[in-house]
């Protein structure tokens, strides 16, 4: 290969780096009207009257848009294919106040200024009432989230409003307790993660236009396009053919942009006005009410007898939808389907589910997305297993790993076509001197330094579910335009779907164009998540440009006279194998553009029955300072494979940045509520992501395997990178000072008083 498995630059490089207008609110229109929104102070609360008559007399003020003057349909905000998971319990705004944040009122105006005056004399007179804040207490409860009877779930998900149930399930293969109980060791424990915020560097952001057929135009930052084109419609009583939805360049999403954040605020504004409006969400707005990760209590129970062989493994997830079940039904069941699936020679499964509604700001998608929940528990009780056997937890874990050939019980019965696990692992032990550094070795001076090792799978797309489409045109001078509907958040999908098109086509990957997402003209993709894009919309593009190269060795044929079974493509031109006739690729796309010839396009769709898995194998040196608790990382190693590395330096980034957003989930990110249920934590000041100089040395190599179905042998990397920091971390903390920690963030403090207590 000459394009792929090379490390280019970024097509949009150039653009970013020197601060190119490119984002959204670069392109809003200057005469946009601002949008801010009035947000509730209550946990849980019905508006009684809502008087904006002095709003609306303030200079310069538009409109005041209350519940009463929208549409009552009921839709989810999770970017999901139709019909979704999450349930239909949402309005653009309600009467009912389900959190502290939950909007009241969207006012619009000429400036922030003359907005946010008019916002504050808006008179709400609310009835308070008893919320539910703890989320181990929702199930059953007899204060209900979601009373209302026009509350719909329209998959079965084992939702249950009645109950306080966003979505519940029970899995087993085998009979766990029998296993259990013949088992000579069981780990039995319970972990806790709490909400974690994606801090993207560009916040929700979007901005509304009725173009010149009086069609709703949304440009928005968002990962969904397509899912925001169909949400919008239902959510404001509009055909689908009303809408368009462009994406710019996304300043990060990691999930948080899955769902339909910012969008129905400056739409219900310009459907009312018929003016663009612009809405940007502050620092604030975008922690306290945006889409975090959602809060999970995870039990474990792990069998297995002396030699390290396990038996049995049941894991309990209780997951926080908080007041809304965006992402909530399709999140927890990665926690077990992923985590267990890589130990798959145990006799017994089980893996049952609780989401629950409360009144905490609702959660969403984040890289990782479950899964990340699932594997520090998991992985925690292999490390604990470890430890009480007495046996090296490396060891234990190929004692135990899943092999390629193997159908893995609970990953839904995949056959697992590619893994390089175990070489991961072994090129992981070397790299960080394992054998010469477990558990761990004291520095002196009351510091002392140990190693911590975990592993983690994750999938490519949504196996019989996500779908990608391209496209690819033939243009005068001989260079391709390549139509896409995936969206690039700054992960460089853009980049590495040109590189696989110029890898068909034998060409440079100049000679590419690349057009973003417009949902009027680009082919339908669900979008980017679920590690889809380089797996999904990859195979898409190969297919796209088998169907292309066709059709061009097609009309060379006409053109040249000849049958198309004797002609060759090489990449500059058409030629005739055993003859002189030919035509350059410049010249066929400059006789396109003529009468009496054919415009050269094709276009073609791609799903898959399955989603294979990337595997990561991740290895922690830290020193602990035994006077504070405070944990410096000395040098983390990552080995992943995820196939074949399309480019190979995109990939590291990718892990790089997964990493230290793990080291952050592990060691610093800590949302926390008062007891009225209002965010503590909405600002860098007080919710501390890691800087450059908290992730110490972080390395990362790959041990790429070949799968199979991937296109040129790809699989995902984007969410299989975040997975190892918080379990490694954990059982090096262990090895350090003997201190287990089973809730995160595991702070200096929370280290502290461990030892302390150990010492009584």
């Amino acid at each position: 290969m000459k394009i792929v498995n090379t490390s280019i630059n970024k097509k949009d490089s150039m653009s970013l780096v020197t601060g190119k207008p490119v984002y959204t609110d670069d392109l809003a229109p200057i005469n946009a009207l601002v949008v801010k929104l009035l947000r509730s102070p209550y946990a849980h609360a019905l508006i009684k009257s809502i008087d904006k008559a002095k709003a609306m007399k303030v200079p310069g003020i538009e409109c005041v848009v209350t519940w009463e003057d929208l549409e009552q349909n009921r839709f989810t905000t999770a970017g999901q294919s139709f019909p979704e998971p999450s349930p239909q319990d949402r309005q653009i705004l309600d009467r009912r106040l389900r959190c502290v944040g939950d909007p009241v009122a969207i006012v619009a105006g000429v400036d922030e200024k003359t907005v946010l005056r008019a916002a504050s004399l808006i008179k709400v007179d609310y009835e308070a009432l008893e919320p539910v804040l703890d989320f181990r207490q929702a199930k059953d409860n007899k204060i209900l989230v979601h009373p209302e009877e026009n509350w719909e779930a329209l998959c079965e998900v084992g939702a249950d409003n009645q109950r306080n149930l966003c979505a519940h399930e029970a899995f087993e293969h085998g009979d766990v307790e029998a296993e259990l109980k013949n088992c000579e060791i069981v780990i039995e424990e319970t972990y806790h993660t709490k909400a974690n915020s994606q801090t993207m560097m560009e916040p929700f952001c979007s901005f509304t236009h009725l173009d010149t057929y009086g069609r709703l135009n949304i440009v928005s930052s968002t990962q969904v396009p397509f899912h925001v084109r169909r949400i919008a419609a239902k959510a404001l009583g509009l055909p689908k053919s009303k809408v368009r939805v462009i994406k710019p360049r996304i300043g990060g999403g990691f999930g948080a942009k899955q769902s339909v954040v910012s969008e129905l605020f400056p739409a219900a504004v310009t459907m009312a006005t018929g003016k663009p409006a612009k809405i940007v969400f502050t620092r604030k707005e975008s922690f306290a009410n945006g889409s975090p990760r959602h809060e999970m209590e995870v039990k474990v129970r792990l069998g297995a007898d002396g030699e390290g062989n396990i038996k049995a493994i049941h894991m309990y997830a209780l997951s926080n939808a908080g007041a809304y079940g965006d992402h909530g039904p399709t999140t927890v069941g990665l926690v077990g389907h992923k985590a267990m699936a890589i130990y798959n020679h145990a006799n017994a499964y089980k893996f049952d589910y609780d989401v629950v509604y409360s009144n905490n700001p609702w959660g969403g998608a984040y890289r990782g997305y479950g899964a990340t929940q699932g594997f520090f528990a998991l992985e925690s009780a292999i490390n604990e297993l470890a430890a009480k056997i007495n046996m090296d937890p490396i060891e234990l874990r190929l004692k135990n790993l899943v092999n390629v050939g193997e159908k893995m019980t609970v990953y839904y019965g995949e056959v697992l076509e590619s893994c390089a696990l175990r070489e991961c692992i072994e090129k992981a032990k070397t790299m960080i001197g394992w054998d010469k550094k477990y558990p761990c070795i004291d520095m002196g001076n009351g510091r002392v330094r140990a190693v911590g090792a975990a592993v983690a799978m994750q999938g490519s797309g949504i196996s019989n579910l996500d779908i990608a489409s391209a496209e690819l045109k033939l243009n005068d001078e001989g260079f391709y335009t390549l139509m896409l509907g995936s969206a690039d958040m700054g992960t460089g999908c853009d980049t590495i779907l040109a590189q696989m098109a110029a890898e068909c086509l034998e060409c440079d990957v100049d000679r590419i164009v690349v057009h973003g997402v417009d949902t009027d003209i680009s082919p339908y993709d669900t979008g980017s998540y679920a590690s889809s894009t380089t797996y999904i919309t990859g195979n898409a593009v190969i297919k796209t440009c088998e169907a292309f190269i066709e059709k061009m060795l097609l009309e060379s044929a006409r053109i040249l006279g000849c049958n198309q079974e004797e002609l060759e493509f090489d990449g500059d031109k058409i030629y005739q194998r055993d003859g002189n006739k030919q035509i350059t690729i410049k010249e066929l796309g400059n006789a396109s553009y003529l009468g009496g010839h054919n415009c050269i396009s094709a276009s073609e769709s791609f799903y898959s029955p399955v989603s294979p898995p990337p595997f990561m194998a991740g290895i922690v040196e830290i020193e602990l300072d035994k006077s504070t608790g405070k944990v410096d990382i000395i040098d983390y190693v990552a080995v992943v494979d995820c196939g074949t590395p399309i480019n190979p330096n995109l990939a590291r980034i990718q892990t790089e940045g997964g990493i230290a957003q793990g080291i952050g989930m592990a060691l610093f990110e800590d949302v926390l509520y008062d007891e009225y249920g209002r965010m503590m934590t909405n600002s860098f000041m007080q919710y501390k992501i890691p800087s450059r100089l908290d992730v110490g040395k972080i390395r990362v190599e790959f041990e790429s395997s070949y799968e199979p179905t991937g296109p040129f042998g790809a699989k995902s990397i984007g969410e299989i990178v975040i997975n190892t920091p918080a379990p490694a971390l954990a059982a090096a903390i262990y090895n350090a000072s003997k201190v287990k920690l089973t809730e995160l963030p595991m702070t200096s403090e929370k280290i502290l008083l461990g030892m302390l207590e150990n010492e009584r």
